[in-house]
């Protein structure tokens, strides 16, 4: 029988994190995610980052198509058992959601996955989950900056295996979105709330 040492957190020590391992963290409000064996931990998100997430999630939700569904965080997309990540809202197929028992998490890349960014992800969607969803086929990918003065979105298309800039847009700037549905987004009506 091997022995695997374990961090006083219980979690295994000398090896990568497993989706198994991710399933005993606490219900602390941290977020935890993998990215190819190694946790990443943020504080839940603020008042205002959930404020412009269902925004978006709500606006998305309105034009969607029946046989795609929107869902916001915390769900898990995952792929493989390595990692495990928590898209602010993604979209994604309603076969492939009804195919998990329970539906507990996603087993195939969303067609959309969108981050909205705040100083403590900022990097890690800017870098390490952009990198992870452009290797794993997300179609396209949208970050969001809920600055109330000047709020934004960028939305990076895939394109023969890397992400490209589809848009990005600023404040009142309007943008019709193709993928995964059609709809108009303006940046300002996510942050509408935030705002006296």
């Amino acid at each position: 029988m091997e022995t695997v040492a374990s961090a006083p957190t219980g979690l295994p020590f000398g090896r990568p994190l497993t989706v198994e391992d991710l399933e005993t963290m606490p219900e602390d409000g941290h977020r935890y995610e993998l990215l190819d064996g190694t946790l990443l931990v943020t504080p839940a998100p603020g008042w205002s980052h959930q404020s412009v997430q269902m925004a978006l999630a709500e606006l998305l939700r309105r034009a969607c198509p029946r046989e795609l569904r929107v869902v916001a965080a915390p769900f898990e997309w995952r792929l493989g058992r390595r990692t495990a990540l928590q898209p602010d809202v993604l979209v994604a197929r309603y076969a492939a959601l009804a195919a998990v028992p329970q539906g507990k998490y996603l087993a195939e890349p969303p067609l959309l996955a969108v981050e909205v960014l705040s100083p403590s992800t900022r990097r890690i969607d800017l870098l390490a989950k952009r990198s992870a969803y452009e290797d794993a086929g997300v179609a396209s990918y949208w970050l969001v900056d809920p600055d109330p003065g000047e709020p934004s979105l960028t939305a990076l298309d895939l394109e023969a295996g890397r992400y490209v800039e589809r848009a990005m847009i600023r404040g009142r700037d309007t943008w019709r979105a193709a993928w995964p549905f059609l709809i108009d987004i303006r940046p300002d009506d996510l942050v509408t709330d935030l705002r006296p």
